[in-house]
């Protein structure tokens, strides 16, 4: 890593991809620019077409604050507004906001210090899901537990180390040139995909339990499914191209779905068959300590990350049949 020859410190550059975050985007830049880093910094927002008014408050944000800058995102997906946002700045480190998301004090200085004492190519921390509403409070509660998301480091907390990945992401600069920072064609995903290269290329990711970012859920079920169902689509796309990405805790729902539609159907010959049913629903009751919209939000999350799984590898074994139908 290129290091700043005066203070020791490398230069860093924020990239924020924002889209239709009218609500919450002052208040997220605000967590960056008021970081205590040692030198200058700047914040690129790249800016995908909105209806709620962002690219006014992005414009005023710039305009109030010479750090600040603001670039167009047309394509509209997020890795099209990182890679953006990457071309238009030139820090030795890369650190990735989100519109939604708010860094803790001391959250640069501190990834950085990190990143300088592991050799990592990445460092990232805790993903604090706090919910304001009732139903994002329960939904907070589904996405920090392990019976919610299965366990990773950045959802539940855990030792400092290497991991497979982290959230969001604070990048060495030249190990992300090197392996051509995020696949554009990945709607969800694409930092899974882009630390699986990462790892391939030598470098290490890093989780760093003293990092935390604050992350407000979705707010409606109906966001909350489309979102974990996106998240399962795009998982199995990724692992079109990297099959040996796969791990235990993601089969598991991959497989959700399919098992208890089969069992409930298979219970109407075999009762014994709705034991399968039965005792994921008893689980789920006891792993949210019974509070319904618990019970919901993780129930949500499980099926709609399995159906957008399950769909997807549907999809690419029926194009994958095709394809050799055609070659023959």
């Amino acid at each position: 890593m290129h290091h700043t020859a005066v203070v020791g410190w490398p230069t860093v550059s924020v990239v924020m991809p924002v889209r239709n975050e009218a609500e919450g985007l002052a208040a997220a830049v605000a967590a960056v620019l008021t970081q205590d880093y040692p030198l200058a910094f700047d914040v690129c927002l790249a800016v995908a077409p909105s209806d709620d008014g962002t690219e006014r408050i992005a414009a005023e944000l710039a305009a109030a604050d010479a750090r600040v800058r603001v670039v167009p995102n047309p394509a509209g997906a997020t890795p099209a507004g990182l890679n953006a946002a990457i071309a238009a700045t030139t820090g030795d480190v890369v650190v990735r906001v989100d519109g939604h998301a708010r860094l803790s004090p001391g959250y640069i200085r501190q990834a950085v210090t990190t990143l300088r004492a592991t050799g990592a190519v990445n460092v990232g921390g805790v993903q604090a899901a706090v919910g304001e509403t009732p139903f994002e409070q329960a939904v907070a509660t589904a996405m920090t537990s392990l019976l919610g998301t299965g366990g990773s480091r950045f959802h539940v907390g855990g030792q400092p180390g290497p991991v497979d990945t982290v959230y969001l992401g604070v990048f060495d600069r030249a190990a992300g040139d090197a392996v051509g920072w995020f696949d554009e064609r990945l709607i969800r995903n694409q930092d899974y995909e882009l630390n699986i290269r990462l790892r391939e290329a030598g470098g290490t990711v890093w989780f760093d339990p003293e990092l935390s970012v604050t992350y407000r859920p979705r707010s409606t079920l109906r966001a909350l499914a489309k979102q974990y169902y996106e998240y399962g689509w795009w998982k199995a796309e990724v692992l079109r191209q990297h099959p040996s990405s796969l791990k235990a805790r993601q089969a598991a729902p991959a497989a959700l779905p399919a098992v208890l539609a089969a069992a409930a159907v298979a219970g109407r010959w075999w009762r014994p068959a709705w034991l399968v049913p039965a005792g994921y629903a008893a689980a789920v009751a006891i792993g949210s300590k019974l509070n319904p919209r618990v019970v919901l939000a993780t129930t949500t999350m499980h099926l709609a990350w399995g159906l957008g799984f399950a769909l997807a590898t549907v999809r690419a074994v029926s194009e994958t049949v095709r394809s050799s139908r055609w070659a023959h």
